[in-house]
């Protein structure tokens, strides 16, 4: 697993780490025109200049705020021009999210949170509920995987954990409160847990599978061009083996 370390001079550098990595944070956001890409770490290129740089260095000072030096951010800690890197990534990304420290949620469509002294309404509802982050496929597996998830406005304040901010969630989601918390996934059935990925979307149609790797536990080479049909199809195929084989095991 590759980790960006924060420097003292406000930039970056990628370790790699084989088995044991130290504790570190996690990035989830929505992709822009121009994110820091794995290239641009490695090539020491002008990535600073990049509007995505911001929301990577923001997640390194609130990592250092929070005692911590390492953070990982798939747009630069993932060498994608390698497909078996690409696979093996994908794969253990639902792990990567479980076992950071804290994840932070970037909501670059949500605006600070503000009170209306007339009416007490809160205008960041609205926007939060209708973020663009919340439909993105990946975004099951970031909500449900680490313990620790905060969110922050486009303005780098914090709104609330998920915890905090459960009764929000749930309703955009229809994720249960249980699986929130933490609650072992097995305990909720196959068709439950397709349908809080049903209306997700994601760039690459095969994703709206691959994406619900991690949720199943289960593991499978990924085949983009196959089509989401074919892919959807595969993944209950893989489902079922595990399923058969973990029963065999008991």
């Amino acid at each position: 697993m590759r980790l960006l370390e924060y420097n003292n001079n406000g930039d970056f550098s990628l370790m790699e780490f084989i088995d044991d990595n130290p504790p570190y944070t996690i990035l989830s956001h929505t992709w822009g025109p121009e994110e820091v890409t794995f290239g641009d770490i490695t090539d020491n290129r002008n990535r600073t200049r990049k509007t995505g740089f911001d929301k990577i260095r923001f997640c390194g000072e609130q990592a250092r705020r929070d005692g911590l030096q390492y953070l990982w951010v798939d747009t630069c800690c993932i060498n994608k021009s390698s497909s078996a890197e690409l696979t093996e990534a994908i794969n253990s990304t639902f792990r990567w999210y479980r076992d950071a420290v804290k994840c932070y949620v970037f909501l670059s469509d949500v605006p600070r949170p503000t009170i209306d002294i007339e009416d007490r309404s809160l205008p960041w509802e609205s926007a939060f509920q209708t973020s663009r982050w919340f439909p993105r496929g990946w975004t099951l597996q970031e909500l449900i995987a680490p313990t620790s998830v905060e969110f922050f406005t486009k303005d780098r304040e914090l709104l609330g954990d998920k915890i905090s901010l459960e009764r929000y969630i749930c309703e955009i989601t229809r994720i249960p409160d249980k699986a929130l918390r933490g609650s072992p996934l097995p305990e909720f059935s196959v068709a439950e847990q397709m349908l809080w990925a049903e209306t997700r979307q994601t760039t690459r149609q095969e994703d709206q599978a691959y994406s619900l790797l991690g949720i199943f536990d289960v593991y499978m080479p990924l085949i983009y061009g196959e089509g989401k049909e074919h892919a959807f199809k595969r993944l209950r195929e893989v489902i079922n083996e595990y399923s058969k084989a973990s029963q065999v095991s008991i």
